[in-house]
């Protein structure tokens, strides 16, 4: 027997073995985020990693749909936008540890719910605009080492907050109010003044001779 039928068959079954390793999502928990109206979907094809997505949901997203989420531990890449999630409810994804992106932007998210993200070693993204993070929360991050971009503005961190985080995360980049706020326009530099220019001079009318008596 030619070897090369040996070759396929040793690959079909590494194949099968890594098919093994990693079972399909929960199905249970899919059905219901998609119920609220949310997506679930693999990040690439024949990748079993997901984005899920509950920013567009047609009904309130609430803490409970987080406790679904959490079922999915293979998800990279999670939209919580505007959500009705709370401080409390991000203790039901502490343990999700293959999170890279996480948007929790328009949220009632605080510093509270920041200590629960401090095990996501490998969170590359975070997105905390409009919610009431301040200094206090930012700290819980300083050391999440893979963040690359954390977006802040119309929160409560402050300018000081932003440096400290900075100085944990020096490749990070700090995405604030201060940072978003266009430069001011420089004045114009005034217009040198015109010479002035001289009166022209009138040509002296001549002078009508004297008329004889």
């Amino acid at each position: 027997m030619k070897p090369w039928p040996w070759i396929l068959m040793m690959v079909w079954g590494v194949s099968l073995v890594g098919a093994e390793e990693t079972p399909p999502p929960n199905a249970e928990a899919v059905a219901a985020l998609k119920a609220l109206g949310g997506n679930v979907l693999a990040v690439a094809q024949n990748d079993p990693r997901l984005d899920v997505t509950l920013h567009l949901a047609d009904k309130d997203v609430t803490d409970e749909a987080l406790a679904q989420v959490a079922k999915l531990n293979t998800t990279i890449w999670l939209n919580l936008a505007r959500t009705k999630i709370t401080d409390a409810g991000l203790a039901q994804i502490a343990g999700m540890k293959s999170l890279e992106r996480l948007h929790l932007e328009k949220t009632g998210v605080g510093d509270a719910g920041l200590e629960h993200l401090k095990g996501l070693e490998n969170l590359v993204y975070l997105n905390l605009y409009g919610t009431q993070v301040s200094d206090a929360g930012l700290a819980h991050l300083h050391g999440l080492k893979k963040l690359k971009r954390i977006f802040v503005w119309e929160s409560k961190v402050t300018p000081e907050g932003i440096a400290a985080l900075k100085a944990a995360l020096p490749e990070a980049q700090v995405i604030g109010a201060l940072e978003n706020k266009p430069a001011e326009p420089k004045p114009a530099d005034p217009k040198p003044e015109e010479p002035k220019k001289e009166e022209e001079k009138k040509p002296e009318e001549p002078k009508k001779p004297e008329e004889k008596k």
